[in-house]
C-alpha cells in the first residue's frame, strides 16, 4: 500500500468509524488550532493566548480569538495560569482533546495494519 492509499484509508476510517470522541462541535479552523496547541503542549511549551492569536496563517486574530473561546467552551482546551504570573494564560488541551487524538492515533494504527 502506498502513502496516498494509506492516507485515504485513514480518512475513510476517520469518517466511517463510530468514534467515542468527535469534533462535531468544532469546525476545521478550530481543529487546526487545537492541533497546533496540542503540538506545543506536547513539546512542553504551551502557547499563550497571545501566541495562539498570532497564528495568522490560519485566520485573523479576531477569528482565532473566537476559535479559542469555542475550544474552551466545548471543553477541548483549558486556559491556565502558570506559577505566580496571573497575567499570562496558557492554552492546554484537556482530557477530551487527548481522547480525540488517541482515537485518531488508533485510526492511523489501523491503516498501517496490512490485514
Amino acid at each position: 500500500m502506498n502513502d496516498r492509499q494509506i492516507y485515504l484509508k485513514y480518512l475513510t476510517l476517520t469518517q466511517t468509524l463510530n468514534l467515542d470522541v468527535t469534533l462535531s462541535d468544532v469546525d476545521l479552523l478550530g481543529q487546526k488550532l487545537l492541533e497546533i496547541l496540542a503540538i506545543a503542549s506536547e513539546k512542553n511549551e504551551p502557547m499563550t493566548v497571545s501566541q495562539a492569536m498570532g497564528a495568522v496563517w490560519i485566520a485573523s486574530p479576531a477569528t482565532l480569538h473566537r476559535k479559542i473561546r469555542n475550544l474552551i467552551d466545548a471543553g477541548y482546551v483549558s486556559s491556565n495560569f502558570s506559577g505566580e504570573n496571573r497575567r499570562t494564560r496558557y492554552l492546554v488541551p484537556t482530557e477530551k482533546a487527548n481522547n480525540f487524538f488517541s482515537s485518531m492515533g488508533r485510526n492511523i494504527r489501523l491503516c498501517s495494519n496490512p490485514n
